[in-house]
């Protein structure tokens, strides 16, 4: 994203199951950037869990219903493939 975008290095696209999961992973990505030192604002998206952002400075983390990421589409958006042999799922 470095060559495309002046806000972020890198983003990290991430489906979850449900609106709880989403928040779920949130909460423990937040706490476990914390302990590395690495201080973030609230992630922004809730109380709906749609779709949340968590901000890490070069790396701004979206985490999505399915449904959601399916409408934004962000890869289309930002023109970024993903290889399937590096897609995981969260």
């Amino acid at each position: 994203m470095s060559n495309k975008s002046s806000i972020a290095d890198n983003f990290i696209i991430a489906t979850c199951r449900s609106t709880r999961h989403a928040d779920a992973i949130a909460d423990d990505l937040t706490k476990k950037l914390k302990k590395l030192g690495i201080s973030c604002p609230n992630p922004e998206g809730r109380p709906q869990c749609d779709w949340i952002i968590v901000d890490a400075g070069s790396i701004i983390v979206h985490l999505f219903r399915q449904e959601i990421r399916d409408l934004y589409s962000l890869e289309k958006l930002w023109e970024v493939s993903f290889d399937s042999s590096e897609t995981k799922l969260a």
